[in-house]
């Protein structure tokens, strides 16, 4: 697999495919069947504020106590960190690729101290998961993209490690906002999340989930920016995620510019092991077209290196549906 090697947040990978945070890297058992799969990174189920934070809420001491409330909230948040930390040890123990820890939180309040104390455990690098849903139309844009930019600059003053930042698409201006993350040393982005998204069952009047896995159409929202990032002058790492579900959608993702390529649904639908195909399709497909290394041909199709630039344009949808050539 030598031909697959990558670099991705100043570490060296076997492989450009890295199973995401999810419940498939929860546990040491499936942290090893992932390095034996193939993978060449790990990214831990996240830590998640706002789920410690719902527990705590949720429990109460007696009236006239708040000092117990506090201790309750003390306790739960820090014994939530504990055995997070305590993954984050054992998997550097018994894995030889890198292990990266995920934490989801839509404030800066006491979470980089955590992002410190996850860094000292020997984590490789850390993803940080922002989850901010703007809805108070009082607020602008420039409102809501001052809460990463805060977060960021927090973090960066604590941890040394690496650090990539998972975003979701719906930003005004989705390069304005790397640029950012580029201009505070952030070493990485992962384009993009997909957050929980309700939907309504007709039959029952009611809310519920819409599908948490992803589908491969899903990638048409992920390659454009994908390539126009990658061929911008600021240096920063890219992870492709969302849409994955083959090789050829990994070659895709790096052909596009993506330096990494984050694979979720699909192993729950086809298991751990299918890494190995994944990997197999990508050399396979190498060897058709004469690459040597992923280097050769990453961002070969990018907003920079494409003859037609023009095709990841809005405009071009019209052309599309046009008579002109």
């Amino acid at each position: 697999m030598e031909k697959l090697a990558v670099k991705y947040l100043g570490l060296s990978l076997r492989s450009p495919l890295i199973v995401s945070s999810s419940r498939l890297t929860s546990t040491l058992g499936y942290l090893k069947e992932a390095e034996d799969s193939g993978a060449g990174a790990v990214v831990l189920k996240s830590l998640f504020e706002e789920q410690i934070n719902h527990h705590i809420s949720t429990l109460h001491s007696s009236p006239g106590y708040p000092e117990a409330d506090d201790y309750i909230a003390n306790y739960l948040k820090a014994h939530s960190v504990d055995e997070y930390l305590e993954l984050v040890r054992k998997a550097k123990e018994i894995l030889s690729i890198p292990v990266i820890p995920s934490i989801n939180c839509f404030s800066s309040e006491g979470w980089t101290g955590f992002a410190k104390k996850i860094a000292d455990a020997g984590a490789d690098a850390l993803e940080i998961n922002v989850f901010f849903m703007p809805t108070d139309r009082k607020k602008t844009s420039a409102d809501s993209e001052k809460i990463y930019l805060d977060l960021i600059e927090k973090l960066k003053k604590t941890v040394k490690i690496p650090v990539a930042i998972k975003i979701g698409y719906r930003f005004s201006n989705i390069l304005y906002m790397i640029d950012q993350f580029y201009m505070r040393r952030v070493e990485g982005v992962v384009m993009f999340n997909r957050f929980y998204e309700p939907d309504i069952n007709i039959d029952k009047i009611d809310i519920v989930p819409a599908s948490i896995f992803s589908t491969e159409s899903e990638r048409r929202l992920v390659l454009r920016w994908i390539a126009m990032v990658s061929a911008q002058d600021f240096k920063i790492d890219i992870s492709a995620s969302t849409g994955v579900h083959s090789g050829a959608d990994a070659v895709r993702y790096l052909l596009a510019g993506a330096d990494t390529v984050q694979v979720c649904s699909v192993l729950y639908e086809k298991g751990i092991p299918f890494l190995k195909e994944m990997n197999k399709k990508i050399e396979i497909w190498m060897d058709r077209n004469g690459f040597g290394s992923i280097n050769e041909f990453r961002g070969k199709l990018n907003y920079r290196n494409y003859k037609k630039p023009v095709v990841y344009e809005r405009t071009q949808f019209m052309k599309y549906f046009s008579s002109e050539d």
